[in-house]
């Protein structure tokens, strides 16, 4: 963070004035061991890496315009049915796939990069004290699948990034936004070193997920990563908002803490980490 600063790594996607409004871009790099689930194809490896790109252009509140895609490639014969997946997320995103780069590499790896454009794009800090905490999407769907809940396996292997609710969020003026793909507690701790202020979430407002108990429901909720929902704070005046799938799940707080039911919560969620 010391040598591109601070502000470069404190959002979804890197922001640069364009015309009237803004262009917003994001790169995100994806590998087999770590980031496709055992019984993944290859065509949805290749839908789920455009995904995580139009995720988070998604939580900036803009429209995506095209993505790039690099392929390390460990068998030639995956080549195809990666990038009918990625093509097919795009296309159905009004997004075009810009074409990108191919090499050899001992791990199948995939390099997605994004573009898209706002007239005000909406970051993770702009939070404020007595805003409502809020989230589009059932958080924890994609951890019950990785945990076996199959009936899940839509929300781990072909996420759907949240567009629409994103573009929407911003029009109404939310306070601020993130996707929260590694997991609610660990996004909620990125918003956290943004803002000067905290965030208290109570339990009994996060919705459950079906076929679960509650406290398994929970437990995915909180820490589970995967899910491509949007987690955002907003005046209360402006809610209730017509969108599918949003609840409204804690407040933000004076004090810089992240609390669940009035206990600090530890940070977890999804990692990635270096022998």
């Amino acid at each position: 963070m010391d040598i591109v600063g601070r502000d470069a790594v404190a959002d979804d996607c890197a922001i640069f004035p364009s015309g009237k409004g803004f262009m917003v871009a994001s790169t995100d790099m994806v590998h087999a061991s770590t980031d496709f689930p055992e019984g993944m194809s290859d065509w949805e490896a290749g839908w789920m890496s455009v995904a995580v790109t139009l995720s988070d252009i998604a939580a900036m509140g803009a429209t995506p315009s095209a993505i790039l895609l690099a392929v390390g490639l460990d068998d030639p014969s995956r080549l195809r049915p990666i990038l009918e997946g990625a093509k097919v997320c795009c296309d159905n995103y009004g997004t075009r796939f810009a074409g990108g780069d191919l090499d050899f590499h001992r791990e199948l790896t995939i390099v997605s990069s994004g573009w898209g454009y706002s007239d005000a794009p909406v970051r993770r800090s702009g939070a404020r004290v007595g805003d409502l905490v809020g989230i589009i999407g059932i958080p924890g769907r994609a951890q019950a699948a990785l945990e076996g809940h199959l009936e899940y396996r839509d929300f781990l292997f072909t996420p759907k990034p949240r567009i629409t609710e994103g573009h929407m969020l911003a029009k109404a003026g939310v306070t601020s936004m993130m996707d929260v793909s590694d997991g609610l507690l660990m996004s909620l701790h990125d918003m956290l070193e943004v803002n000067n202020c905290g965030y208290e979430l109570f339990s009994s407002r996060i919705p459950t997920i079906n076929g679960l108990s509650q406290e398994e429901s929970l437990k995915y909720a909180l820490n589970g990563g995967g899910d491509f929902g949007i987690l955002f704070t907003s005046p209360p005046e402006i809610l209730p908002l017509p969108l599918p799938d949003l609840y409204i799940i804690g407040t933000v707080i004076g004090e810089k803490v992240v609390n669940v039911d009035g206990e600090v919560a530890s940070i977890q969620g999804y990692q990635h980490h270096w022998d």
